[in-house]
């Protein structure tokens, strides 16, 4: 999810990478953080069942924390595969051939309000943006947007606004519980956000949502590294819609697919 703040805009919604044929740079290795820090340098959401948030914009139930922390920050800086990045963990994490292409969701009729047009205009042009390059299909099912909650099994995920939480929008991986499947809009995000647009805070955050990683944590010179569990797509992207600006990115202007992420998609998902 980008979090922006400030000029440089701290992405929260937060964007989401080693690139091919070159030498990247490895974090240096250090002691790592017991559980209890780690859980401490998080933050949770302020609403009930409110989730944990890491890299910004990604959302993790608190049962998933042990989980979290033993297989990424336990063990320390980790090797990297490879030279977009897609989240790896023992294989890539994404959706399988039949499941891309029929991702449903909803957008909550109640919880937007008056927005509510604006978000299915949004969600239109940011789901059509993957689309068009890798083999994915965003279908939105209209019929439970009046009841459109974390607990809505008719749909793959659900789209709500949220206030107050310190993100403009965040989202989750293919592996998350349907619990955790939400695309959450922070009401900041309909305010001043230029040079930025919600249709852009969206895509960035529909690319966690079929598996990729926010691009800068690939290079240390970023400042803004996460951990080891990704796979290199193509070689490093500083202007990719997963990366964020702050963080050493090259990106100026609204947040779209850059010409490598498009091959990264389609290579994921051709």
């Amino acid at each position: 999810m980008l979090k922006f703040r400030s000029v440089a805009m701290v992405a929260g919604v937060a964007l989401l990478g080693v690139a091919c044929g070159s030498q990247e740079e490895m974090p240096q290795e250090q002691a790592p953080m017991s559980f209890e820090e780690f859980k401490a340098s998080l933050t949770q959401e302020n609403f009930p069942d409110g989730k944990y948030i890491f890299d910004h914009d990604i959302a993790l139930e608190e049962s998933e924390l042990q989980s979290y922390y033993d297989n990424n920050v336990a063990p320390g800086v980790g090797a990297h595969s490879g030279s977009l990045a897609v989240y790896y963990v023992g294989g890539d994490i994404k959706w399988s051939s039949t499941a891309a292409r029929n991702i449903t969701y909803c957008v909550s009729s109640s919880s937007f309000g008056s927005r509510y047009n604006t978000v299915v205009t949004a969600m239109n042009s940011a789901t059509a943006a993957w689309e068009a390059t890798a083999n994915v299909n965003f279908v939105h099912s209209s019929t439970y947007d009046s009841n459109c909650t974390a607990s809505q099994t008719g749909v793959v995920f659900d789209v709500r606004q949220v206030s107050g939480q310190g993100y403009l929008a965040r989202a989750f991986f293919p592996n998350s519980s349907r619990s955790a499947r939400n695309v959450l809009i922070d009401s900041s995000s309909f305010g001043s956000i230029s040079p930025y647009t919600l249709a852009g805070i969206l895509r960035h955050e529909l690319g966690h949502t079929i598996g990729f990683r926010h691009e800068h944590t690939r290079l240390s010179s970023t400042g803004c590294y996460e951990d080891a569990q990704w796979r290199a797509l193509t070689s490093y992207d500083a202007k990719s819609v997963m990366h964020y600006p702050q963080c050493a990115g090259t990106n100026t202007g609204d947040l779209v697919l850059t010409s490598l992420d498009k091959s990264g998609a389609r290579s994921l998902y051709p």
